[in-house]
């Protein structure tokens, strides 16, 4: 049996994001109170995306854009949160990415785990969704096991067809 690593998330305040989208990994790091990672300023169309998502609802801020760091070593594995907060129904959304240096090591998996917890520890929240390209068997490999199921398909303008899968809350019966 494979051990899961221990997961923290670490919340990048608009702060960090603007130094990791203005590619000022110091600035970055001393903002976020970790050592980030090259693999964060790739991701800064990501950030942008982040930021003014906060910048439009703040509440956003605790549910996206944290850095995820692998305990006991302290070291930045990649990024995970949620596309934002509960929408009407009490649906979020996932979204977990590990820096190729990491991968294959369970930090996807032990990310999910930890989204999850989140998700079901808080009682606006009736159902988490995954949205994933039908050619991204690491992702699917990481949902599988988890209570997902597929639901249906979308186009995203980004990554094309993906499948739509869904898993309700573990607080709801």
């Amino acid at each position: 049996m494979r051990c899961v690593p221990d997961i923290r998330f670490v919340q990048l305040s608009p702060v960090a994001l603007r130094a990791l989208i203005e590619g000022d990994l110091g600035a970055a790091s001393a903002a976020a109170g970790v050592l980030l990672t090259p693999y964060l300023v790739d991701e800064s169309w990501l950030w942008r995306i982040r930021l003014q998502d906060i910048e439009r609802d703040p509440r956003a801020a605790e549910w996206i854009a944290r850095a995820a760091v692998a305990e006991p070593q302290g070291v930045v594995v990649g990024h995970a949160g949620f596309h934002g907060p509960p929408d009407a129904d009490g649906v979020v959304e996932v979204a977990y990415s590990v820096d190729p240096v990491h991968r294959r090591k369970g930090y996807a998996r032990a990310m999910l785990e930890s989204l999850l917890a989140r998700a079901d520890g808080d009682p606006r929240v009736s159902a988490v969704r995954a949205s994933i390209r039908p050619d991204n068997a690491g992702s699917r490999r990481t949902i599988a096991g988890l209570g997902f199921r597929k639901v249906g398909e979308q186009w995203d303008p980004e990554d094309g067809l993906e499948d739509v899968f869904l898993r309700t809350a573990a607080n709801r019966p």
